[in-house]
């Protein structure tokens, strides 16, 4: 007759005592949560997420000539595609000056491109466009661009990216300029600029 195999127990527990168990001092036990009866006239906090002063009236008053334009990697892209200086259809599009600038993200975003996108590269190191720092971690361009444009109401942003255009839509006060029909549009504008309206 074979002797009995022990088998191994896995992931065994140390068993602990209840804190309510009798064999605790009275100190050391846990005492049961009393719970807190709701006043019904008491008011009820709620978290409404407060508008910025310059969009109290119907348009961003913070808006206006010289447009600063935040440019994403696609629409440097896009636009050496469609043979547009970028530019001069930004001064076609709004009949303004126009100052584009480029973040440091986007920047390392089109520097982690590679040799494919270096004429982007190249017009994205263009002295016409300003450069802004970043002072938060990570290079993701969209979550860059998007808190960006979130807490300065001063930038029209300048992108193709379908999602980015989603997340920006849902920011009050924010135009996007976009490329179609190889010219630049905006959508979003306020009439008080005299944007063209296509």
């Amino acid at each position: 007759m074979p002797g009995k195999q022990k088998t191994k127990k896995f992931a065994a527990m140390k068993r602990m005592i209840n804190l309510k168990d009798h064999r605790i001092k009275e100190k050391d036990r846990a005492k049961g949560k009393e719970k807190k009866k709701k006043d019904p006239s008491e008011l009820k906090e709620r978290e409404v997420l407060k508008h910025p002063s310059c969009l109290f009236f119907q348009y961003n008053t913070q808006l206006g000539p010289p447009y600063h334009i935040l440019v994403d990697t696609n629409f440097i892209n896009f636009s050496i595609k469609a043979k547009l200086d970028i530019v001069q259809s930004m001064m076609d599009c709004l009949y303004a000056k126009c100052v584009p600038q480029i973040t440091d993200c986007v920047m390392a975003e089109i520097e982690k491109l590679g040799m494919k996108y270096r004429v982007a590269l190249r017009i994205a190191k263009d002295p016409r466009f300003e450069r802004l720092p970043c002072t938060h971690k990570g290079t993701y361009a969209d979550d860059c661009l998007v808190q960006r444009v979130t807490q300065h109401k001063c930038y029209i942003l300048a992108t193709v990216d379908r999602d980015l255009k989603r997340r920006v839509r849902k920011i009050p006060g924010v135009p996007i300029m976009y490329i179609s029909n190889h010219r630049y549009n905006i959508e979003r504008m306020p009439d008080d600029y005299g944007a063209p309206r296509f």
